[in-house]
């Protein structure tokens, strides 16, 4: 009996298709795992991994490709070797790369029959969605939270695409709460690790999403007392490995800036002040706890463990920075540690700073365990909705492969609700999209002549009949507007445009603009009697759509009372608050309360339910 056998009375026709696709996956993580050994047993032809990820151990609970003799290798190259077994007849290629890098271009991308998404990073899925539109290559989108998923098929002009939906951005803090007056357990967190730690042993210049930088009211004053703070401790920085390394520390972070916090009396009239702490008293009620304590990462650790494991954690963190300066052969000076949630020294220090903060303020300390999680922005993973997840993926890859696009759904798990797999219909792509809703084209440009007055006088103005009221930007920020005309006589290099990057065409005439033009931008080399910066073919653009306001009275539309058991469908700009909802798969769910000891799957093709009791 043939390896292929099931699969082929399975999928009729449509596997030798499958046989001959090629299938580009992108995040060999928790979903990545259960995606790949899905897509080999299917026998896609030719699949493609993308990861820069490496291994950690906290991997091995659900990634179930790698094991504990992977730590530290490469996720791709070993999800390729582990998944090969299971069928040897599929082609794997192995990237351990980022899908950003400039080998990975639109051409290559349009190569692909479908590309998988598995990644757990906004600004990757962002890029990959927006390479897949302008390579017009079908998209399955995945993500996981804890008990809850989602699947989401993308097909330029045809879908709503990942940006459609506001999604929710990256916490950050205002620099003002996490100095000054921090609440909340997380508020230390952020502060030991993305200030104290890195002015320890990192480069105090660099950026950090986790704090809000934005210089406006009283966060400038905080922004310019965390300066003066942060050369205070460069100061204190040159004596690494002293004996007295340790009182400097934490009589600078724990003592003296306390007690200038608490000489600001207005600060505290209506919340409780912070109680500074002193290196020889918690030295004296720490004598006699072992460094050990901070292999107990479940439990909270008293004041005085925190004590113990913030001087021994410092020491190490001292040691290895040395020595890692000791072997810098530039000898530039520019050593520095990093922060990994992995890293126990520096997860110790983390937690322990972290802690004795939280007592100053009165806030509750966390384990070890429970800062590792907040730390690492680590989001709950849970193997089995991995799977599902995968599994559904492919179900709708198979539609999209068979041309049934009207059977495919955005799909959705949920835990609490009667219905554990909940579809909705694909909406139409949104109009007023930024990354969608726009025009795409490639604009062909001969890197050695090309200036962006090539681009405004003889493409938008002289091809496209642009008015004068028209923007040209990148991801860098505006490159050309009516009041900015400083850059036309620049060249596309000089302005840091490259071949597989964009530029975005923004119409601002009042009364009709166009929709958005996104260009793809391709170097080649032209003839010197032909335009440098040229359109491979000739387009018509769209208008924007009017937004026309709708009448609304209380209970009717338009003046006409809806009729009974409808609802009012909603434009999205309309209703952006349900839209939103809809990015963050808070799907409603209804159900009796006979039905909550059961589980319901929905049935795609006769909007029945097969329903499974619990029994």
């Amino acid at each position: 009996m043939g390896r292929d056998r099931f699969p082929r009375q399975s999928l009729g026709t449509l596997y030798s298709r499958i046989k001959q696709a090629r299938i580009l996956m992108v995040g060999a993580g928790g979903i990545g795992c259960e995606l790949l050994k899905n897509l080999v047993l299917t026998g896609f032809g030719e699949i493609h991994i993308v990861d820069l990820d490496t291994i950690d151990l906290s991997n091995l609970n659900r990634q179930f490709l790698f094991r504990y003799e992977h730590i530290k290798k490469a996720k791709a190259l070993v999800a390729k070797e582990s998944a090969a077994k299971f069928n040897p007849h599929v082609k794997l290629e192995a990237h351990h790369a980022n899908i950003k890098d400039p080998q990975f271009n639109i051409e290559w991308f349009q190569s692909f029959n479908i590309v998988f998404n598995a990644l757990d990073n906004l600004d990757a899925r962002r890029h990959v969605n927006k390479m897949c539109l302008a390579a017009n290559v079908p998209l399955i989108e995945s993500g996981t939270t804890g008990f809850n998923g989602q699947v989401q098929v993308i097909i330029r002009g045809k879908t709503e695409c990942y940006d459609c939906t506001q999604k929710e951005t990256p916490k950050s803090f205002p620099v003002c709460t996490i100095r000054s007056t921090p609440s909340q357990p997380i508020h230390c967190i952020v502060w030991a690790k993305s200030y104290l730690f890195i002015e320890m042993f990192g480069t105090s210049e660099d950026e950090v999403p986790e704090l809000d930088h934005s210089e406006d009211n009283e966060n400038a004053k905080e922004i310019e007392n965390l300066r003066k703070e942060s050369q205070a401790l460069k100061s204190i920085r040159q004596s690494i490995g002293s004996d007295d390394f340790a009182r400097k520390v934490f009589d600078k972070v724990f003592k003296d800036d306390i007690n200038r916090l608490r000489s600001m009396e207005d600060m505290w009239k209506s919340r409780k002040p912070p109680t500074a702490l002193d290196f020889d008293e918690m030295s004296k009620e720490a004598s006699g706890i072992s460094t050990s304590t901070a292999q107990h990462d479940q439990k909270a650790w008293t004041q005085a463990e925190n004590f113990v494991v913030f001087c021994d954690s410092l020491r190490r963190l001292s040691l290895r920075l040395q020595q890692a300066q000791a072997q810098d052969t530039d000898n530039t000076g520019s050593t520095v540690l990093a922060f990994d949630k992995d890293d126990d020294d520096a997860l110790d220090f983390v937690a322990a700073s972290a802690n004795l903060r939280s007592t100053i303020f009165g806030i509750e300390t966390k384990s070890k365990f429970d800062i590792k999680q907040m730390a690492g922005n680590i989001i709950p993973a849970i193997a089995t909705t991995n799977a599902m997840t995968a599994g559904l993926c492919v179900l709708q890859a198979l539609k999209v492969m068979r041309g049934d696009l009207h059977k495919a759904k955005m799909v959705f798990l949920e835990r609490s609700g009667a219905r554990v797999i909940n579809s909705d219909t694909l909406k139409p792509p949104n109009p007023n999209c930024s990354v969608c809703g726009v025009m795409q084209s490639r604009l062909i440009v001969d890197p050695s002549r090309a200036t962006l007055n090539d681009l405004v006088e003889d493409v938008l103005k002289g091809q496209l009949g642009y008015g004068e009221e028209f923007s040209i930007n990148n991801e860098v920020g505006t490159l050309y507007d009516p009041d900015l005309e400083d850059n036309v006589s620049k060249k596309f290099s000089e302005l840091g445009v490259k071949g597989d990057s964009f530029l975005t065409v923004i119409d601002d005439d009042e009364e009709n603009p166009r929709v958005n033009l996104s260009l793809s931008i391709s170097e080649m080399s032209l003839p010197e009697d032909s335009k440098p910066v040229q359109l491979p073919a000739t387009l018509d653009i769209n208008r924007k759509p009017k937004t026309v306001p709708t009448a609304t009275t209380n209970g009717h539309t338009n003046g006409h009372p809806e009729s009974s058991g409808t609802k009012r469908k909603r434009s999205l700009e309309e209703d952006p608050e349900q839209n939103l909802k809809r990015s963050k798969m808070q799907a409603s769910f209804k159900a009796e309360a006979s039905q909550s000891d059961k589980v319901v799957i929905e049935d795609d093709e006769h909007n029945g339910a097969i329903v499974i009791d619990s029994d």
